[in-house]
């Protein structure tokens, strides 16, 4: 389990560091892109239809 702790601890500082390189206009592109999804997905509404056969 510590070993799996130790590589999950890895991962995420490689995340972090990966985001710092990135330019300000990558981390805007990138927080535009996710504010659509999230307004698109507030917005949505699931409907169910069932299926008949005719």
């Amino acid at each position: 389990m510590d070993k799996r702790k130790q590589t999950f601890d890895q991962a995420e500082l490689e995340l972090l560091k990966e985001g710092l390189k990135r330019s300000y206009k990558e981390r805007f592109e990138m927080a535009t892109r996710l504010y659509k999804i999230q307004q698109t997905m507030s917005k949505a509404s699931i409907s169910h239809k069932p299926f008949i056969s005719k």
